[in-house]
């Protein structure tokens, strides 16, 4: 992979953290600014049901700038779109589609596989 790709890939991957950071901001002021009182049980259980369905997407968002941050890493150690399974390079479709991929999609395909065998034993 050249220079420019990486620094394609960098910037990507800066402005995709970026973005979440500033969403889960966002929530934080939201939840925060949050002072209504529900007299109802009901609207209290839907603003309690949609904060934790809130919370969890963060959670997951969460996960994901560490995968970017790893990434971000890979890219200044020269690792970057190297299968850490086969060694082979990622394809460019791949990485571009899901920049924070550490496998191939051959071998994505037999963890997959082999994780679907697993869950019917």
């Amino acid at each position: 992979m050249n220079e420019t790709q990486l620094q394609e890939f960098r910037d990507l991957l800066n402005r995709q953290m970026e973005d979440l950071i500033n969403e889960a901001g966002k929530t934080v002021n939201e939840m925060t600014d949050q002072k209504a009182a529900f007299p109802d049980p009901t609207d209290r259980a839907s603003m309690e049901s949609d904060r934790n369905f809130e919370l969890r997407i963060r959670e997951r968002e969460r996960k994901l700038i560490g995968k970017i941050r790893e990434a971000l890493d890979r890219i200044e150690h020269g690792e970057f779109g190297i299968c850490e399974s086969c060694g082979e390079e990622i394809g460019l479709e791949r990485l571009r589609v899901r920049p924070v991929t550490t496998l191939c999609i051959d071998c994505k395909e037999e963890e997959e596989q082999r994780e679907k065998l697993g869950s019917f034993k």
